[in-house]
């Protein structure tokens, strides 16, 4: 999967998010928690553009991280719609899936520019 692929998947699942937040009851519970993933679930396609425009490996590790981190955020507040019974657990468990699965994506291109960088260190 090239990047312009995975730019357009993040949005993608930004998209899906914006859907799912839009349906959940508007109960306190319901509010926060789509409060909670709209910002998450967003910011993974955002800060996954930003990580693609990186000046060098070490700024696009470290923006990497962020979007694991907000990847990693997201299937905590997909889990809490599912566990909570804020919307149908088989509507949830694609986007819960999707979520885990751009975990262990942006993970692995991270892990790799890591193991570039040590790599390409003279005398490592």
């Amino acid at each position: 999967m090239d990047r312009a692929e995975l730019q357009n998947r993040t949005k993608q699942f930004a998209l899906r998010v914006m859907r799912l937040t839009a349906a959940l009851p508007g109960t306190v519970q319901g509010r926060a928690v789509a409060n909670q993933l709209m910002r998450s679930g967003t910011s993974v396609g955002a800060n996954y553009r930003a990580a693609c425009r990186a000046r060098s490996r070490k700024e696009f590790v470290a923006k990497m991280g962020v979007v694991i981190e907000e990847a990693d955020e997201s299937a905590f507040w997909l889990e809490l719609v599912i566990d909570g019974n804020l919307h149908k657990s088989e509507l949830v468990q694609p986007l819960l899936a999707e979520a885990n699965e751009l975990l262990r994506i942006m993970s692995a291109s991270r892990a790799t520019a890591v193991r570039r960088s040590r790599d390409a260190k003279p005398g490592a």
